[in-house]
């Protein structure tokens, strides 16, 4: 018999999965794992996962890809993850005891659930490490636009996050562009942000300075220098910048 499919969710934000702590059944309280559920008859998975996710932590997600292959649950029960992003709410733990942001290097420190394990390297490997976080920036000026960016990405295998822009001290979100935070390199970023009329730049640290040689100092004069000031006359200094 063909096992019935459940869905889980890697909600990516900031670099970061949320995870979610179980409180039931008793032997796995206490444990971690992706939220979601079962996909019901007539449900698309996609469809399945944003529901699930409504009624758990009371937010609307966009599912954003999936990750590869199933792993069976037990007899009856298989388990799919996919990548989503939230759209609107902040998570709120309803029926879990306990939510957690985490980053790529924390994700071996949980006790995660046994079918939810597997699907770990393949996330690892979309969560930023500290090396190549926010490595270049793509921006665009529509939200939809860097959205798609941002899905492309993923489905791709990289690393990728959206923010608003804006400059130091601002708070207002009207009329500032959206950035696009990804360790994707030049060849696969910049033909999608060039179709949808954006640019990108290097936003890694900075580099290494490299030393260069100071040119020889000039010699003395052998007496003092005379600098002619307009309308005639004359200074025995050098003038400051104006």
């Amino acid at each position: 018999m063909a096992r019935r499919l459940v869905v889980g969710a890697a909600v990516l934000r900031d670099g970061r999965v949320l995870a979610a702590r179980r409180t039931a059944p008793p032997e796995a309280a206490g444990r971690w794992e992706l939220p979601g559920g079962k996909v019901e008859p007539g449900e698309t998975p996609a469809d399945a996962l944003v529901r699930e996710l409504v009624e758990e932590l009371g937010v609307d997600v966009e599912v954003t890809g999936w990750l590869p292959g199933r792993v069976p649950v037990d007899d009856a029960l298989e388990l799919a993850v996919a990548t989503a992003v939230l759209v609107r709410g902040e998570p709120v733990a309803r029926e879990h005891d306990l939510l957690r942001w985490v980053g790529a290097a924390d994700l071996e420190d949980l006790d995660w659930l046994d079918g939810d394990r597997p699907f770990l390297p393949a996330l690892a490997a979309l969560l930023p490490g500290p090396s190549a976080a926010g490595a270049r920036r793509a921006v665009l000026f529509e939200e939809e636009d860097a959205r798609a960016v941002a899905r492309e990405l993923v489905d791709g295998g990289h690393a990728a996050r959206v923010e608003r822009e804006r400059l130091a001290g601002e708070d207002d979100d009207e009329d500032h562009p959206w950035a696009v935070l990804t360790d994707a390199p030049p060849a696969v970023l910049e033909p999608l942000v060039h179709e949808r009329d954006g640019w990108w730049e290097e936003d890694g640290p900075a580099p290494t300075a490299v030393p260069v040689p100071r040119p020889a100092p000039a010699p003395l004069p052998s007496g003092p220098r005379r600098v002619k000031r307009p309308g005639g006359g004359t200074d025995g200094g050098v003038g400051g910048r104006p």
